[in-house]
């Protein structure tokens, strides 16, 4: 019980220290080797306009 009680404290601790640093720097959060973005790809698709079903979604997301 002792070894989940620290480990408990420990991911604990980990995790306040990445919301204070958070707090602090005002960055986001993002990957290690940037992403998409990195190659050259400013969307997941690289389709001129979005297809029927994704408008949709995007849609109802917004709402």
């Amino acid at each position: 019980m002792i070894y989940f009680i620290a480990t408990f404290i420990v991911f604990l601790l980990v995790i306040a220290a990445m919301a204070i640093g958070y707090i602090f720097k005002k960055k986001t959060i993002s990957g290690s080797c940037g992403g998409l973005a990195s190659v050259g790809v400013e969307k997941e698709c690289d389709c001129p306009e979005p297809c029927d079903n994704r408008k949709k979604r995007i849609k109802n997301w917004r709402v």
